[in-house]
């Protein structure tokens, strides 16, 4: 989100970003000098929010609502917009289903919906929502960002990763769908192969503890090391011989567009929108879903071949750049928001 608005503002586009006070976004933007309207919400059936919200977007009389698929945002603000008599839309990022009934209510008040992916679209046709209502902009990554050669001396230092070993990185939340207990039972199967061989697993989650429980039963004590979230991931996502990505269900996958924009190869599912976000045999490797084996065999498959995976991450980098580049993505909204207000 903040991408876009950067990106709106230098082309001479005004946004009022309208958060949560203390949320992690109100901090990033308010650091990016983006002009900041503050209004707590407790969910979505917190009325007073749509109430509050419908008074500023009256007040502040903007030509376009634009919510995004967070708590309360999504539902109550796109009765603030219809309230207001405000034309708006409203971004999906995650792809899980829910009732044809409550997809309907949910986007009944926008003139378009953006999914962030044609995985996203196809969930939403599934639930009801008018494919001439749906437009598919995918997000973007700031490849610039990743274009030095990052130092990763402190890195391995923090995590005592060997000048020798093979590096693996998996990011996200430890929940269910990410995959996390697959990927470590198939480190568990390399290990005996290939001893310099390690796996730094970033995020938090409910399933913390039992992957904790799985990699110590599974002798993984001294190569998988748990991190939690770290906001300063992509400073060093770059110093990472592999990224694996074993969510069985995606939006799109954030982490694995930075690893590609970094120029580190990926080995991920076959779900959802990482079929859009990894080229199988181009950019990296797409597995089955739920299947250690396909990972063990891909990993080693990387592993053993420099080559191949250093192509992978060129390949990888050079399609964030031409596809995934945030001046294609602000200009995609551009012509959508022009196309409704002109409409």
């Amino acid at each position: 989100m903040i991408y876009l608005i950067d990106a709106l503002a230098a082309r001479g586009i005004e946004n009022i970003l309208v958060c949560p006070p203390g949320s992690g976004i109100d901090a990033v933007a308010r650091d990016h000098g983006i002009r900041v309207h503050n209004l707590f919400c407790a969910g979505d059936l917190d009325l007073p929010f749509a109430y509050r919200l419908t008074q500023f977007i009256k007040a502040e009389k903007p030509a376009l609502v634009h919510c995004h698929s967070r708590r309360g945002a999504d539902v109550l603000g796109g009765l603030a917009a219809s309230f207001a008599a405000v034309p708006a839309v409203v971004s999906r990022r995650v792809d899980n289903t829910e009732l044809r009934l409550v997809a309907g209510l949910r986007y009944r008040p926008f003139r378009k919906v953006i999914a962030i992916s044609s995985a996203i679209a196809a969930v939403l046709e599934g639930r009801g929502i008018e494919a001439s209502r749906i437009e598919v902009i995918r997000s973007a990554v700031d490849a610039d960002a990743f274009a030095a050669a990052p130092e990763c001396g402190a890195l391995r230092r923090e995590f005592a990763i060997p000048d020798d070993a093979f590096a693996i990185a998996a990011a996200g939340q430890l929940i269910a769908r990410k995959g996390h207990r697959f990927l470590l039972q198939a480190v568990a199967d390399l290990k005996d192969r290939h001893a310099r061989l390690r796996l730094v697993i970033f995020g938090d989650g409910q399933l913390g503890n039992a992957l904790r429980a799985q990699a110590v039963s599974l002798g993984l004590g001294g190569i998988v090391q748990f991190a939690g979230f770290r906001e300063d991931l992509d400073d060093y996502i770059g110093c990472f011989d592999l990224l694996v990505h074993p969510a069985s269900a995606e939006g799109l996958g954030v982490a694995v567009l930075k690893a590609a924009a970094a120029g580190v190869a990926v080995v991920a599912c076959d779900a959802g929108g990482l079929r859009e976000s990894v080229v199988h045999g181009e950019t990296g490797l797409l597995v089955p879903a739920e299947d250690a084996a396909a990972l063990r065999a891909a990993i080693a498959g990387l592993m053993d071949d420099d080559e191949r995976r250093a192509a992978f991450g060129a390949a990888g980098r050079e399609r964030m750049q031409n596809e995934f580049s945030i001046a294609r993505m602000a200009d995609r909204h551009i012509s959508l928001y022009e196309s409704l207000l002109d409409g």
